[in-house]
């Protein structure tokens, strides 16, 4: 993600990820009314209440064992462990009803009367309440110098929108609410997160498929918690959608691949998540859960779109089928994995074995009627039906030649009843596996689907069984896996969400940041001179004074190469450019001028600085580095786990005036005054 920039208060720059300054109010987006009673909401709130109730059984239980620890009593260590027994009962039991709810797709589904194939939808991590009132205010006093009191409304309007972003509508809008509020996060960020020291601040959030609370210091696990949350409100969107429709498709392939993209993000740049939901190997598993729903609408998709009744279409649509079984077979690999199975509900692994069966089932079924009920090939057809039929299988079928095999109807006949005498037995063997899941056997969808779907291979086969039939039906080669839409991982686009700086007022983030130290602001009293005020000025907001002529009344006053002008004549001149600070000293009379400064703690010799500021305007917007740890790990010690944190580097402008001084007294866009 490229990182915000800056522009002055009175001006707005198009495209990327536009600041916003001046008197504008906040964000106008809200979140879902939390006592709404629909079905996805009672689904949260249900969520919610496990997840406290695990925390509290998760505190009782660490109680206990350290009470089982520290005693030499055998009593009481045979007291404590009859309590340990019921509290992990009572965890057992909770986690078996977060399974539960975490299975139940159908209500993520949409209303379509149209019988599709249910999606596995991710419900959204739960978070707790946070107050940064106080933690923020006092880090304004010590750190800004400012008022804290001065900034409560920025502050409140901030937790707001963190409570609007807890329950966001499922469209949208709720996607530009999570992403306005992951943007402000790199504000919150820049503005008050110390490399050297914490705010002192936990972020707690639970774990989306066990319920087990999590907590950090680190900024970057609440960022890492939003972008779950992000494509977890995708997979929402994308099952809800009319599968039936073409613009129903379409959309559910945009919304599953962003699903996946905001999962891979955050695999790929934050690490050592202390939750398990957003392990890498958990991440993992889901880009590739959200990468076979997208196949799967491509097949749908397919369907609509090709004339069913033509010999190369129902090939295209065994390979695509292929496909489909193909990656869902890889996503039960992976959610059988010794360190993923323990907390991936059982209802999903089954569902993706199910679905693995049943598109190996439809890709034999497709191979059959595209040999049974479409004629031999005419001459002019028949080279281009050998070249399609030659990529087909994995492994070309036994008997006669390609040709023969395709002129010869009593051959294609008998290759298709081998095509379906697999699909059936594995139409079975996919109604076996779902009958084993309780939880699937309630889906009334998935079973009427996978009835229908046996029903029709059935039929077909009774009706090219003939009963002179003496051969024994061979064993039919694997379908070769092909795609005619390639699944595409998309990144969360941030640009497209304009957020304001809600804590512009305490100065361009170039200076006034979280990294930055510096001594107390000067108040100094300048007198014109015959020579001016004996200073060069650069850049704008600060305006930086970039030299001091010695002996001069700059240099008299206590002005120092490095100083940054933050008022002139009790002008707040943090956001001014250059020409307005130049207006500013010019309009001064006899009695002279007051002007604030601040010099930075540690700061450079000027040249030093401008160089500096050179080779930060030429990589503004870029990150620093991919994984961005190293900084987070300093500055959360206390914290087992660190996650990504976002760095940004900034822009200058170096816009000046000169005032008729010989070029040899000034550097390169320097003004003396």
């Amino acid at each position: 993600m490229m990182p915000p920039e800056e522009e002055s208060p009175d001006g707005d720059r198009d495209g990327g990820l536009v600041l916003l300054h001046g008197p504008k109010s906040g964000s106008t987006r809200k979140g879902c009314d939390p006592f709404a009673q629909t079905q996805r909401s009672k689904l949260q709130h249900r969520r919610a209440r496990i997840n406290q109730q695990i925390n509290k059984e998760m505190r009782m239980r660490a109680g206990a064992e350290n009470l089982f620890r520290a005693t030499s009593n055998h009593k009481v260590k045979e007291t404590v462990a009859l309590e340990l027994s019921y509290v992990n009962s009572n965890l057992q039991l909770l986690k078996e009803e977060l399974e539960e709810l975490n299975s139940s797709v159908d209500v993520y589904q949409n209303d379509s009367e149209s019988i599709s194939v249910p999606m596995i939808p991710l419900g959204l991590k739960e978070t707790k309440e946070l107050d940064l009132l106080v933690p923020l205010k006092d880090f304004i006093s010590e750190h800004y110098g400012e008022e804290g009191v001065l900034f409560e409304k920025e502050i409140k309007e901030f937790m707001e929108l963190r409570q609007a972003m807890r329950t966001p509508s499922r469209n949208e809008a709720g996607l530009e609410l999570l992403m306005e509020y992951y943007n402000q996060l790199y504000f919150l960020e820049s503005r008050f997160f110390p490399p050297s020291k914490t705010l002192g601040v936990f972020f707690h959030w639970y774990d989306s498929l066990t319920g087990v609370p999590s907590h950090q210091r680190a900024l970057a696990f609440e960022k890492g918690s939003v972008l779950f949350n992000l494509g977890a409100l995708h997979t929402q969107i994308g099952a809800r959608q009319d599968r039936a429709s073409l613009p129903g498709l379409n959309q559910a392939i945009d919304a599953f691949q962003k699903a996946a993209g905001a999962f891979n993000y955050l695999k790929e740049n934050f690490s050592n998540a202390p939750s398990l939901d957003m392990s890498a190997a958990s991440l993992t598993m889901l880009v590739r859960l959200m990468v076979a729903q997208v196949q799967e609408c491509v097949f749908e998709k397919m369907t609509l779109l090709r004339a069913q009744n033509d010999f190369l279409a129902r090939l295209q649509l065994a390979q695509e089928a292929a496909r489909v079984e193909d990656v869902y077979s890889l996503v039960h690999q992976t959610m059988s994995q010794p360190h993923v199975k323990d907390y991936v509900p059982f209802s999903w692994t089954t569902m993706v074995q199910v679905k693995s069966e049943h598109f190996k089932a439809l890709s034999h079924y497709f191979a059959a009627i595209a040999l049974c009920d479409c004629p031999a090939p005419s001459d002019a057809e028949l080279l281009e039906q050998e070249k399609a039929f030659l990529q087909f299988h994995v492994t070309m079928p036994e008997g006669p030649s390609l040709r023969v095999l395709l002129q010869d109807p009593e051959e294609r006949r008998k290759l298709g009843k081998a095509h379906l005498k697999k699909a059936i037995m594995k139409h079975e063997e996919a109604m076996r596996i779902h009958g084993l899941c309780k939880i699937l056997r309630k889906m009334d969808i998935l079973q009427e689907v996978l009835s229908f779907a046996h029903k029709r291979s059935l039929s077909k086969y009774s009706e090219i069984d003939h009963e002179e039939d003496f051969f024994e039906t061979g064993e039919a080669p694997d379908i070769h896996p092909k795609t005619h839409q390639k699944p595409e991982i998309k990144s969360p686009n941030f640009s497209q969400v304009k957020v304001t700086d809600l804590f512009h007022r305490l100065g361009p983030l170039s200076v006034f940041s979280a990294k930055n130290k510096w001594y107390p602001a000067r108040r100094v009293h300048l007198m014109r001179g015959e020579n001016g005020f004996g200073f060069t000025l650069r850049g704008d907001s600060p305006v930086l004074i970039a030299g001091v002529i010695p002996g001069g009344c700059a240099a008299e006053a206590g002005l120092k190469e490095g100083d940054y002008i933050i008022s002139v004549n009790g002008k707040d001149c943090k956001w001014s450019k250059h020409a307005e600070v130049v207006q500013l000293l010019k309009s001064t009379g006899k009695e002279g001028v007051d002007i604030g400064v601040i010099t930075l703690q540690g700061s450079e010799c000027p040249k030093a600085v401008d160089r500096k500021a050179a080779v930060m305007s030429s990589g503004s917007g870029m990150l620093k580095s991919n994984k961005e740890n190293s900084r987070k790990s300093l500055m959360n010690s206390k914290s087992a786990s660190t996650l990504l944190v976002w760095s940004k580097k900034s822009k200058r402008s170096k816009k000046s005036t000169y005032s008729g001084v010989p070029f040899t007294t000034v550097g390169d866009n320097e003004a003396m005054y």
